[in-house]
């Protein structure tokens, strides 16, 4: 059995009104559940793409997070 999550975390600037004027996409984020394996896919212009696999999943949200910070740390 898989099971996959996808998220896309972007930053954009709001009206009053509560419309996205501007939105830029940060990066896509992908997260598989494949039978006994995690796997987290990261996409983004600054990085490109990158794959981390464990059968622990605290440590590829850990890789994950880690490589974000760094990415966007920079910016």
């Amino acid at each position: 059995m898989s099971i996959t999550i996808k998220y896309r975390l972007s930053v954009g600037s709001v009206s009053l009104h509560g419309v996205i004027l501007v939105e830029e996409i940060l990066c896509n984020v992908e997260l598989v559940k494949d039978n006994n394996d995690f796997v987290a896919r990261i996409q983004s212009d600054l990085g490109g793409m990158r794959e981390y696999k464990s059968p622990n999943f605290e440590e590829v949200l850990e890789q994950l997070v880690i490589d974000l910070q760094e990415e966007f740390e920079s910016i």
